[in-house]
């Protein structure tokens, strides 16, 4: 049996059923709740099997045990960095070059891999569930939960800082608000558009250069290169961005990279700030052109 969860039922939900206080109360998705159903004392109360229709008292201690983990993804010995872990979640420094999920092309040498590799070492066996995306090319924290409650809720309060090199002088903070959209005849590359989705990114110059400003950003949505696509539309490509207009002469990938993420803990409610340094390459970058 994997990690049992417990939990204290309060005044709110005195003489509520079960499921709705796993719901509403715990924050266990329908998909969760409906497999604990089929594991054996899956859910129980002060020690007893219950059932998800039965009637709770204040006070009540209710235990959930989370069904064991599958992972159908191949272990590979790969260099990773871990910059936070517990039971429940994982923050790992992806490195450059690196694709988090097996896809055409990178089957076998992603991140993915790395972290069942990883498990296995230590006789731990979870699905690998990314909470935040970057793209292959992106650096930085990456956070990802090591069990299905975990997953549920830590995608409500997850919040990133990003840092980037771009091209041109920035002066100023502001607001991009602009729908994104996929380009016409391209399976990946995306544009600012009508009939996009809507996209909202921060940015905060904090240094500036002869020809690059090293910038900030904090996003309020999460579309597919959104960073990328709103500095490009405004004239300020990501250096080493070649897809959006960047340029390779100081670095051969986009400098972008996650520096900060944030996250209330799933289990303690503890809201944890972990930190990822720049890679070398963007440290290089900088040095050369600040």
């Amino acid at each position: 049996m994997g990690i049992k969860i417990k939990f204290t039922v309060n005044e709110e939900y005195d003489g509520k059923l079960v499921k709705e206080f796993l719901r509403r109360g715990c924050g266990v998705s329908s998909t969760l709740l409906t497999r604990l159903k089929l594991v054996e004392n899956g859910i129980a109360r002060n020690g007893v099997h219950i059932r998800s229709v039965d009637r709770l008292n204040v006070g009540d201690e209710i235990v959930i045990a989370l069904p064991d983990d599958e992972n159908d993804i191949t272990p590979i010995n790969l260099p990773i960095k871990i910059i936070y872990e517990d039971d429940h979640v994982i923050v790992f420094d992806k490195a450059p070059f690196m694709a988090v999920h097996p896809v055409h092309g990178h089957i076998d040498d992603t991140l993915a891999n790395a972290a069942a590799y990883y498990a296995k070492t230590k006789n731990e066996i979870w699905t690998f569930r990314a909470i935040n995306r970057l793209d292959r090319d992106t650096s930085g924290a990456l956070l990802a939960a090591k069990n299905a409650y975990s997953a549920a809720l830590l995608p409500k309060s997850v919040r990133k800082k990003y840092i980037a090199v771009c091209e041109g002088i920035i002066s100023s903070s502001g607001v991009i608000d602009a729908p994104i959209r996929l380009k016409e005849g391209h399976s990946i590359q995306r544009e600012v558009g009508e009939g996009g989705v809507r996209a909202v990114t921060r940015y905060d110059p904090i240094k500036i250069g002869k020809y690059h400003t090293l910038v900030e950003f904090e996003l309020e949505t999460g579309r597919t290169h959104q960073i990328r696509v709103h500095m490009s539309d405004i004239g300020h490509p990501l250096a080493g961005d070649d897809m959006y207009g960047g340029s390779l002469d100081n670095i051969s990938r986009q400098a972008l990279h996650c520096g900060e993420i944030s996250f209330i803990h799933p289990i303690t409610g503890e809201c944890l700030t972990i930190a990822s340094p720049l890679p070398k390459d963007m440290e290089e970058l900088i040095k050369n052109n600040f």
